[in-house]
This record gives structure tokens, sequence and C-alpha cells, in this order.
């Protein structure tokens, strides 16, 4: 009765924190009930026994991703009216694509109903009988392993364009040098003077 009880309050919260997160006028309030969304997300996780994916939806979408958001949105100067403006603008490509994901998920959930697709595989461990954390690391580094180092290979090449991207040559920007800064000396940097009292500083 207690699972049934969690479970609608868990799915309840997460459907107005998601409208909420869209609706709201303002970004930073979006921000947070984006947060409040995430954590009734783990929240069912737990429910379901994954564990493991509620600790990332935790650690990494909370601790990081939303966060981020969250600073970047205040820290940013944001002009509300065209914000509105740019809504009413892509309202109906936005409708649209909801309509299709409504779709697609009300397609995938009758054809979860009317059978699971089930696949043989010829290698790779057992994990029946194991913790879903010890199951995931076992699949992952043996059966997936390729594609878990591939990821990683795409993420260090995204990593890599983003630093060229933003160090790229542009007028007007003081570069850093780190040679300059290394052979700077304490004597460079600062200098004593024996100021008298009652007078003021000169710069």
């Amino acid at each position: 009765m207690i699972q049934v009880f969690a479970f609608y309050l868990f799915a309840t919260l997460v459907i107005a924190s998601g409208a909420l997160t869209i609706f709201a006028r303002n970004p930073v309030h979006s921000v947070l009930w984006l947060i409040t969304a995430f954590f009734n997300a783990a929240g069912l996780m737990v429910l379901l026994g994954a564990e493991f994916i509620a600790m990332l939806l935790v650690i990494v979408y909370v601790g990081a991703v939303a966060v981020l958001f969250l600073f970047v949105v205040m820290m940013l100067d944001i002009d509300f009216a065209e914000l509105r403006a740019g809504f009413v603008r892509y309202l109906p490509l936005g409708a649209l694509m909801g309509i299709v994901l409504a779709a697609e998920t009300i397609f995938a959930v009758g054809a979860w109903q009317a059978g699971k697709v089930t696949a043989e595989f010829k290698y790779g461990p057992d994990v029946t009988g194991l913790p879903n954390i010890q199951a995931i690391g076992a699949l992952l580094y043996t059966r997936y392993i390729f594609l878990f180092e591939a990821a990683g290979l795409i993420l260090l090449v995204a990593m890599v364009g983003a630093i060229v991207l933003t160090h790229r040559a542009r007028g007007g920007v003081r570069t850093q040098d780190v040679g300059k800064q290394n052979r700077r000396r304490p004597g460079d940097a600062t200098r004593n003077v024996d100021q008298p009292v009652g007078q003021g500083v000169e710069l």
C-alpha cells in the first residue's frame, strides 16, 4: 500500500514539476522546478529497484547539469519580453514535436504490452540474481566494453572541439601567456613603500 501511495505521489510531482518548468515565467524558477522533477524521478527509480539510475539522476543531473543551468541563467541578462515572443513563435513546432513524442510513447507502451522483445546473447556474464549495480558493471565492462570505449572517445573529441572553439583567435581579446606568468618574480608584482603617517597613498 505504501509503495502505491509513494508511486502516485512521485509521479504526480514529476508531472507537475515538468509542467511548471515549461510554463514558469522566470527562467530561474524553471530550473528550480526542473531540479524538483529530477528528485521525484529519482524517487520513482528507487521504487522500481533501480537505485543506480536514481543516484545518477541526483549526482549527475541535479548536482552538475541543473546547477550549471541555474548559474548560467542567473548570470545572463535575459529579456523576458523577447523570450515570451520566441515561445509564441515556436509554439506550433513545439506542439507538433510533443504530439509526435506522445504518439511514440503510446506506440512503445502498446508494443511492450503485446509482448516483450527478447534477444539471445551468446557471450557475456550471467547477471541473474545480481543487484542492478553489479549487473550494470558486469555487462558494461564485458559485453558492451567497445561501445563504452567508443562513447568515451566521442566525449573526448567533443571536449577537444569545445576547447579549440573557445581558444580561437579573436580580436580585442587578451590572451594568457603562461611562460610570462611563470617567469614573474615577487619583485615585479609588489612594491614596498614606507608610507608616512597621515598622508595618502600614491598609486
